[in-house]
Formats: C-alpha cells, structure tokens, sequence
C-alpha cells in the first residue's frame, strides 16, 4: 500500500467493535512514530498507553464533551504528551516566538506518523482534544514536565466513515 492510498483510507472513527490491540500493535506504532523529525533531535514526545479495561473506562471518564461515548468498544487508549521546555529553547530561554510550540509541533508530527501507521496496520483512531489534562495526570500519574497534548484512540470500527471533503488548493495555497 502507497502513502497515498494510507492516507486516503485513514479516517476518524467514532464507534469501535471491542476488539482488543495487542502489546506488540501499540509498540509498533509508537515506534514508528519515533522516526518522525524534532527539534535537534530532542525526542521529547511520551506515550502514556491504557490497555487494561478498568483503567480504559476511567480515562475515558475523563474526555469532553460527547468522546466517552465515541470511544465505547476501543482497544486501547494512548495519551501523548512532551516534556516542556526543551524543544525550541536553549538553556531554558525560548529560541523564538514559538517556544513551547515547537513541543506542540514535534508531537503533532509524531501523532501523524502513529496515525498513518494504525492505518496501515488496519487499525482505526480518533484524536482526541477535548479532555482533562489534570484529570489524565492524575489517574496516570504523568509527570508535571510533560505537556499532556491529544488522545488517541485504537482499536476496530464497527462501520465505515465517510471521507469528507477537502478544500480546493486555490483556498489554501500561495505560490510566489
């Protein structure tokens, strides 16, 4: 399967079968992740992986929002995040407006690469933004240095998902 083709089958699922995902999945898509660029190497994207069924339903007590619901029936539930601090910084001191951006940025790049990979695989997901990140923490006990960013969920659908449409390049594109 081309690029191409991944990414046009890749959609965001919002009903899943109950199927599990195995140790073995996860680890594989978190690898590939890792072979995404990031500021001067710094790698400081973390994955906080949920698995066990008593601890999938209490994350997904704490989404916003109707995401409980959409994530019912997952397999997994991964919660990423980045040490702050570090990327786009030296010393301690922001290199530039961006700052703590580029943590936001060097994740987002890496969630990209594990959502292609799912794909790939033929397993399904939904990014997830509307949750509490204190929340998270604390049922994960993840570290105060680390920036909580978005929540994936694995897993099967029960049903396939439309492709919605894209905007024309002339909407989005400046050639100059």
């Amino acid at each position: 399967m081309t690029i191409n083709e991944i990414a046009a089958k890749r959609r965001s699922i919002r009903k899943y079968n109950g199927q599990s995902v195995s140790r073995e999945q996860l680890e594989t898509l978190v690898r590939f992740a890792q072979e995404a660029p990031s500021w001067k190497n710094q790698q400081t994207s973390r994955y906080h992986i949920v698995t066990t069924p008593e601890t999938i339903v209490a994350a997904r007590q704490c989404l916003g929002g109707s995401n409980p619901q959409k994530t019912e029936g997952v397999g997994a539930l991964i919660i990423t995040s980045f040490k702050h601090d570090i990327v786009g910084h030296t010393h301690g001191v922001a290199d530039n407006e961006g700052g703590n951006g580029w943590g936001w940025y060097d994740l987002g790049l890496q969630n990209a690469y594990l959502l292609l990979k799912a794909s790939e695989m033929n397993l399904d997901t939904l990014v997830i933004g509307i949750r509490s990140a204190e929340r998270l923490r604390d049922l994960l006990q993840i570290p105060e240095d680390e920036t909580i960013g978005a929540v994936i969920a694995i897993g099967h659908r029960v049903e396939d998902a439309q492709r919605p449409p894209r905007k024309e390049l002339e909407e989005i594109v400046n050639f100059y």
